[in-house]
């Protein structure tokens, strides 16, 4: 998929979802896996219990005394993005990055099948902030991607909300370092977005990760047939996973600024 076709065809969106973008509303559309803000009809945040937020994501970078700070000053007004940025706590594309990674991630949880039902609260604002603005057919469309990519890989969507067990202390060749880190807190208690929040990763990541660990055998999950056998895996998805940071948020930034 080229990036200049990203944004233009009609995924099937949330109609609530849809009906806002073309009204251009702004607040919050809340569903019961996650929270999308909209600011004139655009996507400016996400955030879902299931995929690790800014903070987890930036955790390297930025101390909790760093955001608690950023927050006090600049919360009230809306504006904690732009003040990390001003204040040189964060260079202002590392933020666009990690929000753009943290906003799909929690995109995918919330705009899921069977999310329950959706409200909407006018006005409200996330005390972020703007940074960089997203079409609501653009997030639609990079959610039903990964949709359809996971189920390539393995074809049991219970696989991301359930404890992941390990299949035996052995784990067949060859597993990638991320992977053995999935392993090793794979101990039939945590759920992949627990192992995401724990690793400190996107959610999307460690899904693809566990669901290759499923197909492989090293892990077991829940397998409620929701489609076929898993073909070959095609030769671009392990571009997708092996950089997140490069070839996935890269992608995403590339086709923003095509449209």
């Amino acid at each position: 998929m080229s990036t200049a076709t990203l944004g233009d065809a009609s995924p099937s969106l949330s109609p609530m979802l849809a009906r806002l973008a073309e009204e251009r509303a702004t607040g919050a559309l809340l569903r019961d896996h996650g929270t999308l803000y909209l600011l004139d009809g655009q996507v400016v945040h996400a955030e879902s219990p299931a995929a690790p937020g800014l903070d987890v994501l930036l955790a390297d970078r930025l101390p909790r005394e760093g955001w608690q700070e950023a927050f006090d000053r600049a919360g009230p007004y809306g504006r904690v993005g732009r003040f990390l940025v001003d204040s040189g706590r964060l260079a202002d594309g590392e933020l666009e990055l990690a929000h753009l990674g943290a906003l799909f991630d929690a995109a995918y949880f919330a705009l899921a099948p069977g999310s329950g039902p959706t409200r909407f609260r006018h006005g409200v604002a996330h005390w972020l902030g703007p940074v960089r603005p997203v079409s609501a057919r653009l997030v639609a469309r990079e959610c039903l991607r990964r949709r359809e990519l996971l189920d390539t890989l393995w074809p049991y969507p219970d696989t991301d909300s359930s404890p992941v067990v390990r299949e035996g202390l052995d784990a067949p060749a060859p597993v990638t370092r991320r992977q053995r880190d999935v392993l090793d807190l794979a101990d039939g208690t945590r759920t992949p977005p627990d192992i995401a929040r724990a690793l400190g990763r996107p959610a999307f990541h460690t899904l693809i990760d566990v669901r290759r660990l499923a197909a492989a055998g090293a892990v077991t999950t829940p397998r409620e047939e929701t489609g076929p056998t898993p073909v070959a895996v095609p030769r671009w998805v392990a571009d997708v996973s092996q950089d997140p940071d490069v070839a996935l948020l890269r992608r995403l930034r590339n086709a923003l600024e095509a449209l």
